[in-house]
């Protein structure tokens, strides 16, 4: 994989991390929240990770 598609990747990962947030902070309360909030965390180790790789 290229460094121009990591770097699209990663935006998308981040994008899709920031609605979750969002969704979650807006129409959730309690565990399913804590839920969608972990799974937003986890989509940006990934992205965190492509752009390590654009950048080196």
């Amino acid at each position: 994989m290229d460094k121009e598609m990591s770097s699209f990747v990663a935006m998308g990962l981040m994008f899709l991390a920031n609605i979750a947030i969002i969704f979650a902070r807006s129409k959730l309360k309690g565990i399913p929240r804590f839920i969608v909030s972990t799974f937003a965390f986890l989509l940006l180790i990934p992205s965190l990770l492509l752009i390590l790789v654009v950048l080196l």
